[in-house]
């Protein structure tokens, strides 16, 4: 019996061996680009951004950051754009787009708060909203009642947002923090 050569063999083991590195980059390349995915989700998002936009009085602030939210798939979304968009009705012209955008943003607002009562950064932007809201749109039934579940909850959340929650408290009629 005569054996051939093992020149099949050679070449069946490189395309193995091709195969195999082939899967392992196609798992890595697909691992990271979960992991960035994971990461981004915010897709540029920055709270203290949004914070900033929030209490600046001009309207390329709060348009730019309505960009960022509305691009974003953080939880907070529709909260985040109601108050954006409540903001917003406050530094134009428009009667009529004033309103618009007040009830918009009122209803993202509402939603938000009504899927997660308790949560004291909606209630907070809420707060934050009704303080300045004029009281023709009769938005401040509820100034008290955030302002307890704030003062309430205030140790229970992150640091960042205390300090915030702090620091507007210093000007607040509403929310007096001891």
């Amino acid at each position: 019996m005569v054996k051939k050569p093992n020149h099949f063999n050679a070449v069946n083991h490189k395309v193995i061996i091709k195969m195999k590195l082939s899967i392992f980059f196609s798992f890595l390349f697909f691992t990271s680009v979960v992991f960035v995915k994971a990461n981004t989700t915010g897709q540029g998002f920055d709270k203290a951004d949004f914070y900033a936009a929030l209490a600046s009085d001009k309207l390329e602030d709060i348009n730019a950051q309505l960009i960022v939210v509305k691009g974003s798939s953080i939880i907070e979304k529709e909260a985040y754009e109601g108050v954006l968009l409540m903001k917003k009705s406050g530094l134009i012209s428009s009667a009529k787009e004033k309103l618009s955008l007040f009830k918009a943003g009122r209803t993202k607002l509402e939603a938000s708060i009504s899927k997660d009562n308790d949560n004291a950064e909606y209630r907070f932007l809420r707060l934050i909203i009704q303080e300045h809201a004029p009281k023709i749109v009769k938005y401040r039934n509820e100034l008290e009642q955030d302002s307890q579940l704030i003062r309430t909850n205030l140790k229970n959340l992150p640091q960042f947002l205390q300090q915030v929650i702090n620091d507007y408290s210093k000007k607040s009629k509403a929310l007096k923090i001891p």
